[in-house]
């Protein structure tokens, strides 16, 4: 059974179709890539999944529940909206570290924002932050920042911030793991840090939804490979068809650029 299933998500802003009729579903554990060119609804349609935006059509369900059904009312409750974020992890492009925070209190933070909802939260405050706290420690040593968990992001390079970013989006076990082209206000060397965590937790059979610009990276990690255009999904199968024998004139455009710089 498919952990995702989108099934005709459209979204406009003013009078441009930024989403038209996407659907797809994702298995658990598999890894998704998503390619096509800026401007294609790539990021709108991450954003749509983790709820930044509402879908102005379409249904999303995450193990068989159904989370968003476009044409039913919508729900005003800012807490019945974070409650479905849950299911999603979101990592942006730009990190989106809080810049008052070291590395463990940026991880700890949504957890501990989520505990205070928590019945019991005032009688085992304590207990829960030292859970919370023990836990971010766990995150952050496994990206490789064990010893700069006290450090703020003006402290940490471009690379470090993306990782500690990978463990805040873990922190509340996400079903799901997006990534927003993760690498691209990264330099070569710091791209390689990144790719190589995202590398092994698709090899730790975490499921993931990334948009990025890598294409030997999406080819590699990916179980399957979306490409978009101008709000579409033009063509979407595994690696070796997108990559190697692409059916779409303009998939085949768009990768021979690629080629050209041997990038994959």
């Amino acid at each position: 059974m498919a952990i995702l299933e989108v099934e005709h998500i459209e979204k406009t802003f003013e009078h441009t179709e930024v989403l038209k009729d996407i659907s797809f579903s994702l298995e658990k554990g598999q890894v998704l890539s998503i390619i096509g060119s800026s401007g294609s609804g790539k990021t709108t349609l991450l954003r749509c999944l983790n709820f930044l935006e509402r879908p102005d059509k379409g249904i999303i369900r995450v193990n068989d529940e159904t989370l968003l059904d476009a044409s039913l009312p919508r729900t005003r409750q800012e807490a019945e909206i974070r409650k479905k974020r849950l299911h999603f992890g979101l990592v942006f492009q730009s990190f989106n570290l809080f810049p008052q925070y070291t590395a463990r209190q940026n991880v700890m933070l949504a957890k501990e924002l989520l505990a205070k909802e928590q019945p019991d939260y005032k009688t085992r405050k304590k207990e829960i932050h030292a859970e919370i706290e023990t836990q971010a420690e766990t995150l952050l040593k496994q990206m490789g920042l064990g010893d700069r968990m006290d450090n703020y992001p003006h402290q940490l390079s471009g690379g470090q911030c993306q990782r500690v970013a990978i463990a805040r989006a873990l922190s509340l076990q996400p079903d799901i793991l997006c990534f927003d082209e993760p690498t691209s206000a990264l330099d070569p060397e710091l791209t390689g840090e990144v790719l190589k965590v995202i590398k092994e937790l698709a090899d730790e059979n975490t499921t993931m939804i990334i948009v990025t610009h890598e294409m030997a990276f999406a080819r590699d990690v990916a179980n399957q490979v979306i490409f978009m255009d101008d709000g579409y999904i033009l063509e979407q199968g595994d690696p070796a068809q997108i990559f190697e024998n692409p059916k779409e004139e303009r998939t085949k455009q768009f990768l021979a650029r690629y080629q050209a710089e041997k990038i994959f």
